[in-house]
């Protein structure tokens, strides 16, 4: 299996909470999530967590996980259930200006991967501005929307998916089926604690499942 070698140019220093790994057993912990399970789209199921349909707002539905730590290591396997749709999966952390917002965003879209990075500025006329978006209400940052090229990757089967992000220091590697590819990067406080993790999941009625959350600190 290869894996997916970003390298930022920031420095860090890890500092993790409690390691987390959920399997939607019969021990499941609802309280471990800030999304509120059940609710109307989401619940546990035969062991794994189902969510479908529409959220009936501007975006689709989403669940929520609360980490703590600059170097994480986080992994997890999703699968539709139907043809179409995709998933995105979010990492939030501190924007460097006393706020928390949206840090990495991997597209798992069905004819490939595609990575966005969400920087932060107070710079209002940045180039990588995030149109008809507004400052962040408490720290005044702007967000920053880098899209990467679309990486071709086969996603389209309607199995179980492995996806693995390693957090070190500088780097972050990706791992998704064993598919590869590297990129060199640098922006500000990409490596800042990571605070919240989410699932934005569009597979229709039948719906996406995620199973073996894991959550823990990176191996020095």
């Amino acid at each position: 299996m290869r894996a997916l070698l970003f390298t930022l140019f920031v420095a860090s220093i890890s500092h993790a909470s409690e390691p987390i790994h959920e399997t939607f057993g019969t021990d499941f912990d609802a309280k471990r999530f800030l999304t509120p399970i059940p609710n109307k789209n989401t619940s546990v199921r035969d062991g794994v967590l189902w969510t479908h349909g529409s959220s009936g707002g501007k975006y689709p539905p989403m669940v929520y996980l609360p980490v703590e730590g600059k170097d994480l290591t986080i992994s997890f396997r999703y699968r539709h259930l139907a043809q179409g749709g995709w998933l995105w999966f979010f990492v939030d952390g501190d924007d460097g200006f006393g706020s928390e917002d949206h840090m990495l965003r991997v597209k798992l879209l069905r004819e490939g991967i595609q990575l966005e990075v969400d920087a932060h500025s107070k710079d209002p006329s940045h180039p990588l501005l995030q149109k008809n978006r507004p400052p962040d209400k408490k720290s005044g940052a702007h967000r920053l929307n880098e899209n990467l090229p679309l990486e071709k990757v086969d996603l389209t089967a309607n199995t179980w998916h492995e996806v693995k992000l390693v957090f070190r220091s500088e780097e972050v590697i990706i791992t998704v089926d064993g598919q590869t590819w590297s990129k060199n990067l640098t922006r500000p406080n990409f490596n800042a604690a990571k605070r919240k993790i989410l699932w934005m999941q569009n597979g229709g009625e039948a719906g996406i499942e995620l199973d073996d959350i894991r959550v823990v600190a990176t191996t020095p």
